[in-house]
This record gives C-alpha cells, sequence and structure tokens, in this order.
C-alpha cells in the first residue's frame, strides 16, 4: 500500500535514484538559474543573441542598482506590502471567525453555507474579470490599494475558511464544553481556548496567502494601472520598451520580486510545518 523506502531498495535502485535525482533538480532550478544568470548579463549580450552563453561581463552592481535607483522598483515593492499584509490580516480575521462558526457550532444551513465557501473556489476567476473592473469603476476604487485589498480579501476567504473550519473541527470538543459548563462567553471561547490552538493553522495559511497575493499578476494588471498602485508583479513589466525589453533588469527585478516571499517562508518554516502536519500522527 505504501512505496517501499529507498533504503531497502535494491542496490541498482539506489543507484539510479541517487543519480537522477540531482538532475531532477537541476532542471526543476533551471528556469531560476537562468533568470539568475541573465540578472547580471549586460544588455549588449541581447542585442547580440548571447542568451545562454557566459555573459561578457558581469554587471550584477550595475542592473541591479539600476533597478533599485533608477527605477520605480521601490514604489512597487511598497505597493505590494501596502496590499498583501492588510489582506493576509483581513483573510485571518475573517476565516477564522467563520471557521469557528461553522466548525463549532450545529444549525441547519451550516452544510449549505460552507458548501457555498468551497464553490467560489471553483469558479474560473478570468470569466469575473469584467464585472469585477466594472463594480470597481462603479465604487470608485479602480486603480487603487484599498480596492486590490478588499477583492483579495474577498477572493481568498472562501479558501481560507476551508482551511481554518477543517482545522477546528479536528480539536478536541470537550474543551470548548468544559469552558461553556464554567460560564465563559462564546466570544471568550474563541480568543481564549481556540485562537490559541489555532496558532500553528494561522501561521501556516499566513504563509500561503502571503505567497499567494504577492505572486498575483492577473488582478493586478486588471485593476491597477500606474506606479501609484500597481505591485512588483505587474511593476517588473514597465521594464519593457515600446520596441524592445530590457531583459536584464527584468530577470533582475523579477530576483527582487522574489526575495519577501522566500524570506517569509524560512522566518515561518516551523511554524508552518507544524501547522500542515498537526493531526497527521496522534
Amino acid at each position: 500500500m505504501f512505496p517501499t523506502p529507498i533504503e531497502k531498495s535494491s542496490a541498482g535502485v539506489q543507484v539510479a535514484y541517487k543519480t537522477m535525482l540531482p538532475i531532477a533538480l537541476i532542471l526543476w532550478l533551471l528556469p531560476l538559474i537562468s533568470i539568475m544568470v541573465f540578472s547580471i548579463k549586460p544588455d549588449a549580450d541581447f542585442t547580440t543573441g548571447n542568451y545562454w552563453g557566459v555573459p561578457s561581463s558581469f554587471e550584477f552592481f550595475t542592473n541591479y542598482g539600476k533597478v533599485f535607483f533608477e527605477s520605480d522598483m521601490p514604489r512597487y515593492l511598497l505597493n505590494s506590502l501596502l496590499i498583501t499584509i492588510p489582506t493576509v490580516i483581513g483573510c485571518m480575521i475573517l476565516s477564522s471567525m467563520t471557521g469557528f462558526a461553522l466548525g463549532i457550532y450545529k444549525f441547519r444551513s451550516n452544510l449549505w453555507i460552507f458548501f457555498m465557501f468551497i464553490a467560489g473556489n471553483f469558479v474560473p476567476f478570468q470569466i469575473l474579470m469584467v464585472p469585477v473592473r466594472d463594480l470597481t469603476l462603479d465604487m470608485g476604487l479602480y486603480n487603487t490599494i484599498q480596492g486590490l485589498v478588499l477583492f483579495h480579501i474577498a477572493f481568498q476567504t472562501g479558501f481560507c475558511t476551508l482551511f481554518m473550519r477543517n482545522f477546528i473541527r479536528a480539536l478536541p470538543f470537550e474543551l470548548v464544553e468544559a469552558a461553556r459548563v464554567e460560564g465563559i462567553s462564546e466570544i471568550r471561547i474563541f480568543w481564549y481556548v481556540i485562537i490559541p490552538l489555532m496558532k500553528p493553522a494561522l501561521a501556516a495559511m499566513a504563509v500561503l496567502i502571503f505567497t499567494f497575493i504577492w505572486n498575483d499578476f492577473f488582478w493586478a494588471v486588471v485593476l491597477t494601472q500606474g506606479v501609484e498602485s500597481q505591485p512588483v508583479t505587474a511593476g517588473i513589466t514597465s521594464f519593457n520598451a515600446q520596441y524592445r525589453a530590457a531583459y536584464h533588469l527584468m530577470s533582475a527585478g523579477s530576483i527582487v520580486a522574489a526575495l519577501p516571499p522566500v524570506a517569509m517562508f524560512f522566518l515561518m518554516q516551523k511554524h508552518f510545518i507544524a501547522g500542515l502536519t498537526l493531526g497527521a500522527v496522534k
């Protein structure tokens, strides 16, 4: 039923595994490696067709200096932070409350409401592009950070509710019953009993939502335009000129844009793994 551990396999299988694993890892990392190489190449290498060869000169400080000091990249990074952090906080607050309500209370429409949250995750977001854009125009939220935050919270709360409801249902319900016997109000049960137990799940969800929102490109292009509100994923395209693309600057900007989610994961790695594996063993 379960795969045999590689240590218990035959010698030939172990040799093949150890040989193919580095090759598979290199193939998986090849796009990232190519972007890193592109980010230190001079512009002349792209005009002469030297895409995959050794850089004619190493322009690390020149390219990254232009990204930070001769472009609007710092502003785009700030916009991404102003969009991502409030979205993560809003999703955590709403989903923890909805997850508590759907996971603890038993009422007639509980399952149907839960299905509605789940159903929203199966709607292709491309078909919502026009109505959502028109709605932001009618509400005066088009091309604003606030509008992008509100719609990200609306779109992500369904997934977060699914995540939190299932986690809360796995908690020992006896704790809630004991608190009710002591006469503790439902709000205090949520705050002092459930929330402390939800910390691993909240940390795991924060990492996931931070990565989703930071890397979003579709809604960043649909709902924003211009440096005053665009996040970094859409702002990288500003390195494209009318007739050619500055691939070396776009690559450097992509590396810079990828650093915050990577740092977020490593900072929250212990809590993230604990949140995903909690309940896997007894």
